[in-house]
């Protein structure tokens, strides 16, 4: 953006710089200046270097787990330095900084994740990937995260499941040099970037619960900003603020440990909410489920009580890591 165009900015929108985040800030961006009558011009994405994005030597959850990828946004967003910060909703920790709120959600893309595996050896060219229960035995999985690597081992005890970093072009460029037999994905960010076609097998829901929020883009607002709040509620999609306030209220109540694999979702129909949640032994030894249907005004009061229930189930020593 130029130094003229910069100086024109009436909102400043604050992002990571990977792909996939840029991809999101700019539909943020598209969707404000429809829907308030601006220039996108007038709307400037400052894409933010996080402290998820520079640890590339260890696991994320042994340097903090969740907030490594909003830290130095919020922060941003806290100073004045943007005025409204686009997140996906599965990094936001279930705590926010003091004067921020997230004020709107856009419209969910698909929350299931999936599976990505190469062609079986001296496959024809065209045939596709493994599924999930067709993959060798002992076959090599990479995944960065817990929640995937329990869920795998949980329902395969013989995959071998591996580190696997990077954006999401990182991570299937490792797949086909060969560094792991197949990898998880979430289907909303393969989407987003045009890359829905990499898809192997599509996992279901209800067996392979996504992470909370999963697929969700949050734009997060300093609480005193009224201007800001007023203009990013015209582009808020309710059905999507009540599925994440459910998935984040069943989060808040388990979210004692970063190490704690732990996945919510939840689903509208006409009046009413159906959600699914899980906890599982990061090593996939044991798993527990709970699910609840009741009327989308209760939405919070639902997830909580189903993170108490799996909370009261599972006793203090399942938390503990394995």
């Amino acid at each position: 953006m130029t130094q003229s165009s910069t100086a024109a900015a009436i909102l400043r929108i604050g992002t990571r710089g990977s792909p996939l985040a840029l991809a999101q800030a700019r539909e943020v961006q598209r969707r404000l200046a429809a829907a308030c009558g601006l220039a996108a011009e007038r709307l400037e994405i400052k894409p933010i270097r996080t402290s998820g994005d520079m640890i590339k030597d260890r696991p994320l959850t042994e340097a903090g787990g969740k907030g490594l990828f909003t830290k130095e946004i919020e922060e941003a967003l806290a100073a004045g330095a943007i005025d409204l910060a686009v997140h996906s909703g599965k990094d936001v920790p279930t705590v926010l900084p003091a004067g921020l709120v997230l004020a709107a959600f856009l419209p969910r893309e698909d929350a299931r994740d999936v599976l990505i595996s190469r062609r079986p050896p001296a496959s024809p060219p065209r045939e596709r990937g493994w599924a999930l229960p067709e993959l060798p035995q002992g076959a090599v999985v990479g995944t960065a995260s817990l929640r995937r690597q329990a869920v795998l081992k949980h329902l395969r005890k013989d995959l071998v499941v591996v580190p696997l970093r990077g954006n999401v072009e990182t991570r299937l460029r490792k797949l086909e040099d060969g560094e792991c037999d197949a990898t998880v994905l979430a289907l909303a960010g393969l989407k987003r970037l045009g890359l829905a076609a990499a898809a192997t097998a599509v996992l279901d829901p209800d067996q392979f619960v996504p992470a909370v929020a999963q697929g969700a883009i949050v734009i997060e607002t300093r609480v005193d900003d009224g201007k800001t709040r007023a203009l990013v509620a015209a582009i808020d999609d309710p059905d999507t603020a009540t599925a994440v306030t459910a998935e984040r209220a069943f989060l808040a109540v388990l979210d004692g440990s970063c190490r704690t694999p732990i996945a919510g979702h939840a689903r509208l129909q006409d009046g009413s909410i159906r959600f699914r949640g899980l906890i599982a032994k990061p090593d996939g030894s044991a798993a527990l489920e709970v699910s609840r249907q009741g009327r989308r005004a209760d939405a919070a009061a639902l997830g909580a009580d189903a993170g108490q229930e799996l909370k009261r189930r599972a006793g203090p020593d399942f938390f503990e890591r394995s």
